[in-house]
This record gives C-alpha cells, sequence and structure tokens, in this order.
C-alpha cells in the first residue's frame, strides 16, 4: 500500500480512539513519537510536506491492515513504531520543543 492510501485514512478522530484504546498495549515507546508527530502536523509552522509525512505514518499506525498484526503478542507494535521513527527522522526538524513537551504531558496522563 502506498504512503498516500495510509494519509488518506488518517483522521484525529480515529488517531485519538486507537492511540487511547491501545495505550497500554502499545506502550510509551510507540505513543511518544506518535504523539510527537501528531502536535507536529496541527503546528500551522509545519510544511505540507512534513505534514503529508505525518499523517501517512499514522495513517499506517491507525490502520487495522498492518504488516504485523497489532494483536500479536510482543512484537505487533514493532512494524508502527518503526514506521513512526522513520517519519520522526524525516520531518525532525519541524518537532519542535513544544510539540515534544505536548507529547510527554498527555504520557503523564495516560500513564501517570
Amino acid at each position: 500500500m502506498s504512503e498516500n492510501k495510509f494519509e488518506n485514512e488518517f483522521s484525529d478522530d480515529s488517531f485519538w480512539e486507537k492511540t487511547k484504546n491501545f495505550a497500554k498495549a502499545a506502550g510509551e515507546s510507540v505513543l511518544e513519537p506518535a504523539l510527537k508527530l501528531y502536535y507536529s502536523a496541527q503546528d500551522p509552522e509545519t510544511p505540507a510536506w512534513a505534514k503529508a509525512t505525518v499523517y501517512g505514518a499514522l495513517g499506517y499506525f491507525i490502520s487495522p491492515i498492518d504488516a504485523i498484526p497489532d494483536i500479536v503478542p510482543l512484537v505487533g507494535y514493532s512494524d508502527d513504531l518503526g514506521v513512526l521513527v522513520a517519519a520522526t527522522a524525516a520531518v525532525a526538524s519541524h518537532i519542535t520543543e513544544a510539540h515534544t513537551e505536548k507529547a510527554k504531558q498527555t504520557l503523564i496522563q495516560w500513564f501517570g
């Protein structure tokens, strides 16, 4: 599937539904880059090409069609993490300290 297909599958509602419903199973290591990317994409200063990359990665994260199904114990989110880390590297210059802090605060609310 192309990144564009996953970008088209992204929506705010489906992102928040997946992250909240699977927070414990996915864990902070998967959710932290997802949240950083999400907050970066919400920033009007982030360029369109970076937002397209982010939404493609987040679309893959929330898609029920994965290379490794999320229900597989221990490895189910490893493909999601790989996509999120690659997208983070690609748009790193557009992830600000404010985005990182907002992601950390969200994780603190969820995990304590």
